[in-house]
């Protein structure tokens, strides 16, 4: 179709206008309805435009700078965090420390405390053996001496009626057996 009209066009000749071209009024026109909107264009919205775009860049630029503060407070309470929990550490170990050293104190005051006891006990039992070895041996000494005696008076026939003296006899016999006691031993 173009070339249909492409060939009228060269038909009726040169002398008629270019239909690529428009007329020269249209041109006109054009050209003023053109400057005018870009007068419109130029002196009103582009100011709102530029405005609007200021804004929006001042508003990022502050979200950003936001952003940098927070990442710098987010970075440095990570840092007192971990400082704090390294001290936290340190100081945790040193309570175990203590309470180690703690209870090995304890530990050794209570067997001191024991051996003590022990010893105490150990030395009220050994006097109190011994005292009672002393009431043992009083008690056998005179029921020993009576029986002797009466032994003895049973023998030859006649009593025994001098306490010291059956007393002493009765010491020397008995103070003669333990010496023969610690000789054999």
């Amino acid at each position: 179709m173009l070339n249909a009209l492409v060939t009228n066009l060269a038909a009726e000749g040169e002398a008629a206008n270019n239909p690529l071209l428009p007329a020269w009024y249209d041109i006109i026109w054009s050209g003023l309805w053109f400057l005018i909107i870009l007068l419109v264009v130029w002196k009103v919205a582009l100011p709102k435009l530029t405005k609007m775009l200021d804004e929006r860049s001042a508003a990022i630029e502050g979200n950003i700078a936001k952003a940098d503060e927070a990442q710098k407070q987010a970075e440095a309470a990570l840092e007192e965090y971990t400082r704090q929990l390294a001290e936290a550490r340190t100081e945790a170990g040193e309570i175990r420390e203590a309470a180690r050293e703690d209870g090995k104190k304890i530990v050794a005051e209570a067997k001191e405390a024991a051996s003590s006891e022990a010893a105490r006990i150990t030395a009220t039992a050994h006097t109190q053996i011994e005292a009672e070895r002393q009431t043992a041996l009083v008690s056998l000494r005179s029921e020993v001496g009576t029986l002797a005696i009466d032994l003895a008076g049973g023998v030859v026939g006649e009593t025994l009626s001098d306490d010291a003296r059956a007393t002493a006899v009765v010491d020397r016999f008995l103070a003669d057996l333990e010496a023969s006691e610690k000789a054999a031993q």
